[in-house]
């Protein structure tokens, strides 16, 4: 393992056998629950932007520690700002950055997300909760909603009805809960929570990386567009492939019946 430090953010690069490597971010704010302030959301839209470049890392896995993902935003920072000042600040900037990062990200969450925290955790690919994780926009209570697109991501993995009850009520809820209703893929025991995070993170790190980043993108694309601009553009996804190395790797190891040798190109 590599290490390298942040302010906020420690990052760890996982090998992978003969595959891509795996990034391990952690938010490091103890002290405050990881609350996410601007800073620390900088370092991480610079992290994931630097990793997105990277063509030794196949995936990334952000996490907390067993206390929290991340208990919200830094309130501090925001309570004393008026509409004009928290609007020229441009708040969600960073946000919209890690938005566009091409690689999958994976959250492992333990103990609380709430808010922010689960705003990020959504702004994920994935999420593996431990069995003890909290969650929860609790926005309402602060005369606010959510504003990282909580009323957004929320809505659209869950249904309007269990997103009102979340964000209108500000109640907690557990990851068994949110499990259910489909906002989280997978629930384990709290000390397995970070290691099945990775597992899954290294077997993504297996596959063809410039399939996965389409795939992401196609995924992703559904949410913005109708179901025939999300189809169309599927499509091109898919006949671009088969201009890659991958391509011809995959299929030609499928014929000969043995494990495919990918280039990533």
């Amino acid at each position: 393992m590599e290490k390298s430090e942040f302010k906020f953010l420690t990052v760890e690069y996982i090998d992978n056998e003969s595959n891509l490597q795996v990034a391990l971010i952690r938010l490091n704010r103890p002290q405050v629950l990881n609350a996410l302030n601007t800073e620390l959301m900088c370092e991480l839209a610079y992290l994931l932007e630097k990793i997105d470049t990277n063509l030794a890392v196949g995936c990334t896995v952000i996490t907390g520690n067993e206390k929290a993902f991340a208990a919200g935003a830094d309130i501090k920072e925001m309570a004393e700002l008026n509409s004009v000042e928290i609007y020229l600040k441009d708040q969600f900037a960073c946000w919209d950055r890690i938005r566009k990062i091409k690689k999958p990200i994976i959250a492992a969450v333990n103990g609380y997300a709430l808010g922010g925290g689960c705003e990020l955790a959504m702004l994920c690919d994935m999420i593996i909760a431990s069995e003890d994780a909290k969650f929860g926009q609790p926005e309402i209570n602060l005369g606010i909603i959510p504003g990282a697109g909580g009323t957004q991501r929320l809505t659209k993995a869950i249904g309007k009805a269990k997103a009102m009850e979340m964000i209108l009520t500000g109640r907690y809820y557990t990851a068994q809960e949110l499990f259910n209703a489909g906002l989280i893929t997978r629930v384990v025991p709290a000390q397995q929570c970070l290691n099945e995070a990775i597992s899954l993170a290294k077997e993504i790190s297996q596959k063809p990386s410039i399939a996965i980043r389409l795939a992401k993108e196609s995924i992703l694309k559904s949410f913005d567009t109708t179901i025939e601009d999300g189809i169309e553009y599927e499509r091109k996804c898919f006949y671009y492939l088969f201009s890659t190395e991958d391509k011809t790797e995959g299929m030609k190891a499928f014929v000969e019946k043995r494990k495919p040798n990918w280039k990533h190109k």
